[in-house]
């Protein structure tokens, strides 16, 4: 079957993003120089099956989501991102609504840090791209646990350690950020969903967001329980990106420190199982 302009257009633009250029081994015979389907499918966080029916023109109509995760997972320029968006039949996110594109200059940095974990997300705290690192040390997050405060007032915070003080300040901060969010950005319904939701979810979210309660993000330590490696405590900074409400965590450990042994060796065994899962090629 022929597949759609949007089908067409994402193998395309698969096909020139080089494993090395998304943080991902290189190994193995290719057919083609670009990203596998397989791939991209774990960077944009949706199914290789429907990637393969998107490109081949099986499926139709796919949402804003899934095209704004293929823009970051394909590097797309701004203009490129918005051609995507109009192939798929939508129109691009407009004044209003929080940001989500991940300039090229920020991926760069992202590929400089290889060695560390490093995750970004959107003034929702919406994961919006994690390195083959950071997903090793916390696991993969599908579906709503891609959203940090979803995770912390619904759905736990997986393999992170809190203290009860620690967890307080950062519900505290997290609302405050969801709160300035929702005045920056009205027309975006996403968040006025996510609001709703966690009122009704979590008493402790709709006791701090109609107190009025404010935080902010400071440097902490992070105690992560890893299945493989064991505990490691991290540093972990949270960085923003002036003009985009971008929020840049990154993890790191003292030089010559067991949890930098771990980190390291964490990475090893990160980059096996982020290694090419099929020899088809494609």
């Amino acid at each position: 079957m022929t597949g759609t302009e949007f089908g067409r257009t994402v193998r395309r633009w698969r096909d020139r993003v080089s494993p090395d250029a998304a943080g991902l081994p290189s190994g193995g015979h290719r057919r083609a120089p670009g990203l596998r389907r397989e791939e991209l499918a774990m960077l944009a966080g949706i199914s290789v099956d429907y990637v393969t029916r998107l490109e081949q023109g099986r499926a139709a109509n796919p949402s804003e989501q899934v095209v704004e995760a293929l823009g970051r997972a394909l590097r797309l320029s701004a203009a490129e991102r918005a051609h995507l968006f109009h192939a798929a039949g939508l129109v691009p996110p407009g004044r209003g609504t929080v940001p989500a594109y991940i300039a090229p200059s920020v991926h760069r940095m992202l590929d400089r840090l290889t060695g560390t974990p490093v995750a970004v997300s959107d003034a929702s705290w919406t994961l919006l791209l994690a390195n083959p690192l950071h997903t090793a040390l916390m696991g993969e997050r599908h579906g709503p646990e891609r959203n940090g405060a979803w995770r912390i007032f619904l759905g736990g915070d997986g393999r992170v350690r809190h203290t009860e003080q620690s967890r307080r300040a950062m519900e505290a901060a997290v609302v405050g950020d969801l709160r300035a969010a929702a005045g920056k950005y009205p027309a975006d319904r996403r968040l006025r969903e996510l609001i709703a939701e966690l009122r009704a979810g979590s008493e402790r979210f709709a006791g701090l967001w109609d107190s009025g309660a404010v935080g902010h993000h400071e440097a902490s330590r992070k105690t992560i329980d890893h299945p493989q490696v064991g505990t490691v405590t991290l540093d972990c900074d949270v960085l923003s990106v002036a003009g985009s409400d971008l929020r840049i965590m990154i993890y790191t450990a003292e030089p010559g420190s067991r949890d930098a042994e771990r980190l390291e060796l964490l990475a090893v065994l990160g980059l096996q199982t982020l290694g090419p899962r099929s020899s088809s090629g494609e």
